[in-house]
């Protein structure tokens, strides 16, 4: 993958950055960031190589602009999800909310995100702990969470959330299903595979999705 900057000037910037929005006593994230950023690197290629169009592939080879904060968005979540599951709450804490400050983007440390998913400027969405599965898309103020019971929706693949959409609680959304924006879906348990939803609850319109979102979106032979 083709960075901006050298992994070792990664970590020193991670690094300044944190401790200037979080300028505490508590030193117990830096032993983490080299531990960590090699790891989020690797996922973030993973991903990326599987991204289409010129902000994420150059010359067939996956490209990673620390200067573009979509790609730092993710980058930041991959840094805060490592540091999470290595049992890191210091630095997995203060990368979420580096990303919440930078980015408007609140994407939890704990959520499991796919392995392939694209952020497109997603300032203001909220991405809760869904089952989410690989080829996702979110846009700009997206609102994935629970119901009242604790219950989050499931996204089978290759889906895309459109700017202002919201999935609410017990929803199964099939693969190449688009949620349209501003469209506003609850207790939706609808198996079929491409779709497009549209509308608000509990007046939700279904109807045929005639493109592939992995075409739109991703790499005709994905990695």
């Amino acid at each position: 993958m083709k960075t901006s900057i050298s992994s070792v000037q990664l970590e020193q910037y991670l690094k300044e950055q944190i401790s200037t929005f979080f300028p505490d006593n508590n030193k117990d994230w830096q032993e983490a960031i080299p531990l960590c950023c090699p790891i989020a690197l690797e996922r973030l290629e993973h991903c990326f190589s599987n991204i289409a169009g010129k902000y994420y592939q150059i010359n067939d080879q996956a490209v990673f602009n620390h200067m573009n904060s979509d790609h730092y968005a993710t980058f930041l979540y991959f840094i805060a999800n490592q540091a999470y599951s290595y049992g890191n709450l210091a630095l997995a804490e203060r990368a979420f909310y580096l990303n919440k400050a930078l980015n408007g983007l609140d994407l939890f440390y704990s959520v499991k995100m796919p392995d392939i998913f694209l952020l497109v400027h997603p300032v203001g969405s909220v991405i809760g702990n869904a089952d989410f599965s690989d080829y996702l898309v979110i846009y700009q103020n997206v609102t994935i969470g629970s119901d009242k019971d604790g219950i989050y929706p499931s996204f089978s693949g290759s889906n895309v959330l459109y700017s202002g959409s919201s999935v609410i609680g017990r929803c199964r959304i099939g693969k190449n299903s688009v949620i349209g924006a501003r469209a506003f879906i609850r207790k939706l348990n609808d198996p079929e595979d491409n779709r497009i939803y549209s509308g608000l609850y509990p007046n939700i319109r279904s109807t045929p999705n005639i493109r592939s979102v992995n075409e739109d979106f991703f790499m005709e032979n994905p990695v």
